[in-house]
């Protein structure tokens, strides 16, 4: 069992054990008592939150050029500007009730962290955080976990916590600077590493990295290579004893002794600040038999060069102020929940018109990104209102939220107004200087509606236009460079040019791995399209493979009615239905449907889809009726919504008459085969293949007749 780490056996009996248990490299020891037990499983839990901290590795080359530092890590510049807006932030009383309703919420059937959470919320006080934070309760492993993984909602939460923290270890530091007399001096860390994190820090020498949680150390050389040594012994890890070389000068990276402070008082424990940033000095393998390796470091200070120019970028990223800092922040990262709290709160604090106009955008772009497109028309046009009231008709803000508008009337599928709406902001944009990036933002959206109308040639002439100006305004690896790629690659997928296609798409993936967090609802995209480029070239266990995973993180990200996994579940429909495989298909395409007949329009085109999916997926079980049945709703929203010589009424009429035909029915299957040629006549040229085929089938009934 993969999952499964460590064995521990308990038992008064140990040499019982003690022969088989040799053969099983899982199980770590025998005990006899209770002492001994919990003494080792203490060692383990310390062993694995050692071993979990996240690292950024920022080699040489990515931090010495404004192009590439758009590939650095985003956990490095995500946990930077958390921590920047939260020591930024003011807290009120309200702050420790809302951290411990939050706790209370995780840790609901654990009573004895309530306990805990009870007595954290009645004496709390920040001069006792560092005590707090190494108690090895609820504080440290929600704190730790949530900075691993970037949850928004618990880093907020415990933001005054964070903050506590990092004074008092602040205000030790200035109370212990003088002990060391201005002399460096060494501490020690051991851990592992996943042997792919290791061949990023062999990459990282002469560079920089970042320990992106509160970083504990020790004096005690023994006790650090003892974490490592244990670590080398995992068969996926690396066994790392980093040593530390601490210039005490340096205050911009706080750093303190905690023994008087701790919970644990006889530990001889640094803790750093979180997001301490040291220099890769070397790398020596200590031991050839197994996989333990010593690497040096040096703490950095703000006047490394490197470093500095990295924070200033990061921070012109961030730009703003405040919980607006924070709003972007959790819109970068995909957490949108969260943003539409923090920005409805704003909107109903501020009586700046200029602030209602951004906060009312914001909601806008929140509520269009889950879906909820009538709320996001609303909030934009309450943006407009004030916009248009208060600002120059050739404003660029102006233009903005005509995007927007536009970008949600084409969610929509209203395309002609989507249309009207991104040529007003292009207006604008046209007499801003001639490489403005938002020439390119208008450029974009123009092509996006060209797309979606089936004018491919007309929407790839406005994508070039836009990639050609983000190639003379923006880094090579800017995040809009994926969404400009990604945009391309639908074009030739509409064009059935598949490979070039795949090509575009995973240029889109490669930028969006190293600029976004691993959930990030446009990594979903990119695994999205090249699931469908990999069917589409008949490379199922491929495709299969990227749908589950565009499936996995908008699970994590979305609302469970939300339109774009009932999109991946009928994504991976299509390809279990191609693979043959019937039932797993049909198992998707219903999870599908459930979701968009709860969520969309009675006559939205994408129900038309799911109904066609499912009446094909029974057309190949041969079960007619049920397959009748789906074709039949399909065809009834097509007739509503669609000019009556559209071709996708006339690929439905076929559908019809080929299931009238294998039951045998000609006569109804004659009638429909000539409505779909009706069509076909008009719409296509006289040698496509549909017009042959329809022609034959009718030849074919004729004859059976």
């Amino acid at each position: 069992m993969s999952q499964l780490d460590a064995i521990y056996i308990f038992c008064k009996n140990k040499s019982r054990h003690q022969e088989w248990a040799q053969n099983w490299t899982k199980i770590k020891g025998i005990y006899t008592t209770n002492k001994e037990i919990c003494q080792a499983l203490q060692l383990a839990v310390k062993q694995c939150d050692q071993d979990s901290i996240v690292i950024s590795f920022l080699m040489i080359n990515e931090i010495t050029s404004t192009d590439n530092l758009n590939q650095l890590e985003s956990t490095f510049m995500y946990t930077q500007l958390f921590k920047e807006i939260l020591l930024d932030t003011e807290y009120d009383h309200k702050a420790m009730k809302n951290l411990a309703a939050c706790c209370r919420e995780v840790f609901t059937n654990n009573p004895i962290e309530l306990q805990i959470i009870n007595e954290f919320e009645h004496d709390y006080l920040p001069e006792r955080a560092i005590w707090w934070y190494t108690r090895e309760c609820f504080t440290y492993k929600m704190l730790n976990q949530a900075l691993r993984i970037l949850d928004a909602d618990i880093i907020i939460n415990m933001g005054f916590f964070l903050c506590d923290i990092h004074k008092q270890i602040q205000q030790l530091h200035k109370q212990q600077v003088s002990t060391y007399r201005e002399k460096s001096f060494v501490v020690y860390r051991g851990q592992g590493l996943k042997k792919s994190d290791f061949e990023k820090l062999q990459k990282t020498k002469g560079g920089l990295i970042s320990f992106n949680n509160f970083l504990s150390t020790s004096k005690d050389k023994e006790v650090s290579l003892d974490f490592a040594e244990r670590a080398s012994s995992k068969p996926n890890m690396v066994g790392i004893l980093f040593i530390m070389s601490i210039d005490p000068c340096i205050e911009s990276a706080p750093f303190a002794s905690i023994c008087e402070v701790s919970y644990f008082k006889e530990e001889e424990e640094i803790l750093f600040s979180m997001h301490t940033v040291f220099r890769v000095n070397a790398i020596k393998q200590m031991n050839k038999k197994n996989q333990l390796y010593q690497v040096e470091l040096q703490l950095t200070s703000d006047d490394d060069q490197q470093l500095r120019s990295l924070t200033d970028w990061i921070r012109k990223e961030g730009d703003g102020t405040g919980w607006q800092r924070m709003g972007k922040l959790l819109l970068k990262i995909g957490q949108f929940n969260k943003a539409e709290d923090l920005y409805s709160v704003l909107l109903e604090q501020t009586s700046d018109e200029s602030g209602k106009a951004l906060y009312y955008n914001q909601l806008g772009y929140i509520k269009d990104n889950q879906g909820d497109y009538e709320k996001a028309i609303w909030y934009y046009e309450q943006a407009l209102k004030i916009q248009e009231i208060s600002l120059p008709l050739n404003y660029s803000h102006l233009a903005t939220t005509y995007n927007n508008v536009g970008a949600v009337h084409k969610n929509m599928k209203e395309y002609s107004k989507a249309l009207s709406f991104y040529e007003k902001a292009l207006e604008i944009d046209q007499k801003t200087p001639t490489n403005h990036p938002h020439l390119a933002t208008s450029y974009n959206n123009i092509a996006l509606v060209y797309d979606n109308m089936g004018n491919y040639p007309k929407a790839l002439s406005f994508y070039e236009k836009t990639l050609e100006l983000l190639q003379k305004t923006l880094p090579s690896n800017h995040p809009d460079f994926a969404q400009s790629y990604n945009n391309i690659g639908n074009v030739y997928m509409n064009m059935r040019e598949y490979s070039k296609a795949l090509s575009f798409y995973e240029k889109a993936l490669e930028i969006r791995q190293k600029t976004l967090p691993s959930n990030h609802p446009s990594l979903a995209i990119s695994y999205n399209n090249i699931g469908a480029m990999y069917k589409n070239m008949g490379e199922y266990e491929k495709a299969l493979l990227s749908h589950e995973k565009a499936l996995e993180i908008r699970q994590k990200t979305l609302p469970s009615n939300h339109p774009d996994i009932a999109q991946s579940y009928n994504n991976i429909g299509s390809v279990y239905k191609n693979m043959e495989e019937y039932a797993k298909a049909l198992s998707f395409y219903e999870k599908a449907l459930e979701i968009q007949e709860k969520t969309l329009p009675s006559n939205h085109p994408h129900l038309v889809t799911s109904y066609n999916n499912i009446a094909l997926v029974y057309e190949n079980m041969g079960e007619y009726l049920k397959t009748l049945s789906y074709y039949k709703k399909a065809l009834e929203i097509q007739e509503k919504s669609l000019p009556s010589n559209h071709p996708s009424l006339a690929s439905s009429y076929n559908n019809m008459g080929f299931v009238y035909e294998n039951m045998k029915d000609y006569s109804k299957a004659l009638a429909y085969y000539e409505r779909a040629l009706n069509i076909w006549q008009r719409a296509l040229s006289p040698t496509h293949p549909h017009l042959k085929t329809v022609k034959e089938s009718i030849e074919i009934i004729k004859k059976k007749l």
